[in-house]
């Protein structure tokens, strides 16, 4: 496997890089359609850059991308890093605040956008003062009438039918390449700060830890709007000269046939996925798959033997966050269950007590990190300079998640300290919960907290104070949420309270909420069959 230098580390010089080493060996490939080499996935982004360029969009632009998985969200994030604008993906299950929310804060002019997600655009159009750009993706054929929008409004196949000379910008390692959105602890969603530098160190790593060749394929129907599937299956097939699959979305039932009709030989999980695969009917034929490794973040200690040894496939461990990429990796999930393994080449992990102190071996702290190299990591959140600040304090990245590191330097991940929720691999805000929430007309204050799920990680749960004389039903509570977050951000649990406990300056204390969990007071919407839409 190739390794750049640090100078020539910036996305577009890399898939220029490897268009003309493999030229028509396949790269990419949707779901079963037929696979895109490289040299087609160079030029066709080659013409989206230009395309953008000519609707204005130059070095240092955000440009939002709001898709589903699909060739067209691949091509518009290289096409952006070509030119040296910054792609902003958004989560597809964005609505309301939370949708104008990253637009304004990340200062996006264009957002390329599909056509099944312009009813949301057009309820918050009149809320987004610095878009100016609206660029539409349509399925091919579709005669869907587009809503009238204040913005200037163009279509993706304009971008296609530019020129497809490589656009010259000046791009340097250390470029903002992409601002990827991570949900707020204790308030709105940060913005990360991704260089070029930092992501292609996620790659190569990844690549490299994984022993990947040529003639591995990757396979991933995780969001590409999320670090995982950018930037542990996409770039790190690049890197290696290998081959990636993508699926628009997870299907438990399915997977394993989609991974033989394929022939993946590589793909990642988040833990709750790997329980949805493992608790899935036993079937004669799950060994039977080309797979050879399972990257999982985590991966649920109790199940990794029989899941290497019913599915025929090695499990590797890794912790990370989007503002670091992975930092420690575990070869193998049964060398020391339950730890997510040692630091890579390119970070110092450490465990710091509440005065940022280190602790000794075996001590419960909070991990911290920094790179070894330039440019291994985020250089902060965008618009947010004090979060940046406190967040990277006394010269270390300070994670927000509890562990401690034994003797041999392997990392166990504990608990987390930050008060968000983690749901099926997405990160929570509870303040933002809690925002909607509170809007309701009858209700005074609530307070959204993690309660542990079946399948691992957490679930959601409201604590809800109504007004003076006010009822509520459960079911009238979570039609309003409905409508106002996202899909997995509904709590699926509701207890009404007379009053919330409080410390002495009126600071909700989630601490005891937490303790308390599940009650018999507790409504669960899933015992009455209680449906979220997507």
């Amino acid at each position: 496997m190739k390794e750049y230098e640090y100078s020539q580390r910036v996305l577009g010089n890399i898939i220029k890089d490897k268009a003309e080493q493999n030229q028509d060996r396949p790269f990419i490939q949707f779901e079963e359609d037929k696979p895109v080499s490289y040299r087609e996935v160079d030029e066709i982004s080659n013409r989206v850059a230009n395309g953008l360029i000519n609707l204005g969009v130059g070095k240092g632009d955000r440009a939002a991308l709001f898709l589903p998985n699909s060739l067209e969200m691949v091509y518009s994030w290289f096409a952006c890093s070509k030119l040296g604008a910054i792609d902003v993906p958004i989560n597809l299950a964005n609505k309301g605040f939370f949708l104008s929310h990253v637009i304004n804060n990340s200062e996006s002019k264009l957002i390329i956008i599909d056509r099944q997600l312009l009813d949301r655009l057009k309820l918050i159009e009149n809320d987004l003062p610095k878009l100016e750009t609206v660029v539409i993706r349509s399925k091919p054929g579709s005669t869907e009438d587009v809503p009238k929008l204040r913005f200037n409004v163009r279509h993706y196949d304009e971008l296609l039918s530019a020129s497809s000379v490589r656009p010259q910008a000046d791009v340097k390692v250390g470029d903002i390449q992409n601002i990827l959105y991570t949900s707020g602890t204790t308030g709105p969603s940060k913005g990360v700060m991704m260089s070029h530098g930092q992501i292609y160190v996620e790659a190569s790593e990844c690549a490299e830890v994984e022993g990947t060749t040529p003639e591995d394929v990757y396979f991933t129907s995780l969001p590409v709007f999320h670090a995982n599937a950018r930037y542990l299956s996409i770039l790190p097939a690049m890197t290696a000269d290998a081959k990636v699959v993508i699926y628009e979305r997870f299907s438990a039932s399915r997977f394993w046939d989609q991974i033989r009709k394929t022939e993946a030989t590589i793909f990642n999980t988040l833990g709750a996925v790997a329980v949805f695969l493992y608790n899935q009917p036993r079937k004669p034929d799950d060994g039977n798959n080309p797979a050879r490794l399972c990257l999982c973040a985590p991966m649920p200690p109790e199940i990794v033997a029989g899941f290497e040894d019913r599915f025929r496939v090695k499990t590797m461990e890794l912790y990370g966050l989007t503002e670091t990429g992975a930092i420690v990796y575990n070869p193998s999930c049964r060398n020391k269950p339950g730890s997510c393994g040692r630091a890579t080449k390119s970070f110092e992990v450490a465990i710091f007590d509440e005065e940022d102190c280190p602790v000794h071996p075996g001590v419960t702290g909070e991990i911290v990190c920094r790179g070894r190299y330039p440019w291994a990591m985020s250089v902060g959140y965008y618009n947010m300079p004090n979060k940046t600040a406190e967040a990277y304090r006394n010269f270390w990245f300070h994670t927000g998640d509890g562990g401690y590191m034994d003797e041999e330097g392997y990392l166990y991940f504990r608990d987390r300290i930050k008060d968000y929720i983690r749901r099926r691999g997405e990160n929570i805000s509870s303040s933002e919960i809690e925002a909607v929430v509170n809007a309701f007309p009858k209700v005074l204050e609530s307070a959204a907290i993690a309660v542990k799920s079946e399948v691992g990680e957490d679930e959601v749960k409201i604590v809800v104070v109504s007004k003076p004389g006010e009822e509520i039903s459960p079911v009238e509570l979570l039609d309003f949420c409905q409508d106002r977050m996202p899909y997995f951000a509904v709590p699926r649990y509701v207890e009404f309270v007379e009053g919330l406990p409080k410390t002495p300056n009126e600071k909700t204390q989630k601490a005891k909420l937490r303790e308390l969990g599940i009650t018999e007071n507790t409504w669960d919407r899933e015992s009455v069959g209680y449906q979220v839409k997507r």
